[in-house]
């Protein structure tokens, strides 16, 4: 259950429309749910403003639906990362209308309350194309919180030009998410030239000497440009939900 909703809730019984038995009815729902393979936390939206996110990776497609059906039938709508295909076809089946990205490996279902706008736009900065599927993720989430969300594809350092060439983007974000692999050098080129807060996310895009990420990682770790923080490797919901939280603060 969402912060607005008990707001709702208990504005009405304060104008004499809901009963207080009634309200305390809704209210007294259980705050975790046991299935045989999950325990799932209703009142995580009520402690941190936002529900449980459903992270795909493991789970099979039977327990991702009956999960998502828990989420949905409190009335708060799902998000579900790291879906993989056979997944985003059963939540499609289950849940017609359901917004799928498939590049972002995300499935969302849109609660009938809208979620709390944050306060100015998310932007989405990635060095590289191939850095895509984890800055989309990163879009889905932050537009699940609530966020305006703009996006700024394959500017990396190899050609400076196309990043400085949309500082009129850069300018007016409130939160900048920095996606990239390889060198791992363009969070810290941003942070040089924004005052907002920037998150920098490593990816695992890269050659040999990359480690996976860890070579992106280390050097965002490393930035001299004051005000990046960095996320785990290909953690764009990570990255996301904290610049969320920047912006509803």
């Amino acid at each position: 259950m969402r912060r607005g909703k008990v707001a709702e809730l208990l504005e009405q019984v304060a104008r004499g429309e809901l009963a207080v038995a009634r309200a305390l009815a809704l209210l007294s729902l259980p705050d975790v749910e046991s299935l045989p393979f999950a325990t799932i936390d209703h009142h995580r939206a009520l402690r941190q403003g936002y529900p449980e996110v459903i992270f795909g990776t493991g789970k099979t497609p039977d327990q991702i639906v009956a999960i998502a059906e828990r989420l949905a039938e409190q009335g708060d709508g799902f998000l579900a990362t790291r879906v993989e295909p056979a997944a985003r076809m059963a939540l499609g089946e289950r849940f017609p209308g359901v917004e799928i990205n498939e590049l972002g490996r995300t499935v969302y279902q849109r609660p009938p309350t809208p979620t709390p706008a944050g306060r100015g736009t998310i932007l989405i900065v990635t060095a590289g194309t191939s850095d895509l599927p984890v800055a989309e993720e990163a879009a889905a989430t932050a537009r699940a919180l609530g966020n305006p969300v703009q996006r700024l594809t394959d500017v990396g350092v190899a050609g400076l030009h196309r990043l400085l060439a949309r500082s009129d983007m850069l300018g007016d974000a409130a939160v900048i998410v920095v996606v990239a692999g390889m060198d791992g050098a363009l969070p810290s080129v941003v942070g040089g030239l924004v005052a907002v807060p920037v998150i920098a996310v490593p990816t695992s895009v890269g050659y040999g000497a990359s480690m996976g990420g860890v070579a992106a990682l280390l050097t965002m770790l490393n930035s001299c440009a004051s005000g990046v923080t960095v996320v785990n490797i290909d953690n764009g919901f990570g990255a996301a939900h904290a610049a969320s939280r920047i912006t509803h603060s």
